[in-house]
């Protein structure tokens, strides 16, 4: 029986498929190491809380960064995620020349109602690759919230857990911090 080969495809392949038709702008996937993944349905707490968070990045930092919702960052030539949130370095273009880069994210959040396995076990591994510098989970049935920093070929060297109460400091911005009882129990 003879192997079969795979063909990865590149960003470039991905954003042509879009442009002729293949894929559509309603379409929710996104490019992982080559491969086009459906990603998961959002469910209306998932969606609360991104709109919570997004409000709430955009109000504390104000014009010092670019927050970004689902929207694509070009991690490699093979891979370009769709991070629910996303907090940018600003630039006056507001990246409209080109996808923000790894080097251009200040933070990440995965937003995780149904997709903890994929966003912690597909994409957080990535995302340390491509040298984010922090990326979140928030684990919504879970209560918590997971925090990952120093990224080391694909692992992050520091992952910290927290739960129910308490506060979090942006790494980029140290003195803005989220109260966690405001996100993980929105309902």
């Amino acid at each position: 029986m003879l192997a079969r080969k795979r063909h990865p495809f590149t960003v470039q392949d991905y954003h042509r498929m879009a442009e002729v038709g293949i894929l559509h702008e309603d379409d929710r996937v996104e490019l992982l190491d080559g491969e086009i993944l459906e990603m998961s349905p959002i469910g209306s707490r998932h969606a609360a809380a991104v709109d919570y968070l997004t409000a709430w990045l955009s109000r504390e930092v104000g014009e010092r960064a670019i927050v970004r919702v689902q929207s694509p960052i070009r991690l490699s030539l093979y891979s370009e995620p769709q991070p629910d949130l996303t907090l940018l370095k600003p630039r006056s273009d507001f990246y409209a020349s080109a996808h923000p880069g790894p080097e251009d994210v200040l933070l990440l959040i995965e937003m995780a109602e149904s997709s903890l396995d994929d966003d912690r076990d597909l994409k957080l591994p990535r995302y340390a690759e491509a040298g984010i510098l922090e990326s979140w989970i928030i684990d919504l049935p879970g209560q918590r919230l997971l925090v990952y920093r120093e990224p080391v070929g694909r692992k992050y060297q520091s992952i910290q857990e927290y739960h129910c109460s308490g506060n979090i400091a942006l790494r980029a911005f140290p003195w803005i911090s989220l109260d966690l009882k405001t996100i993980l129990e929105l309902d």
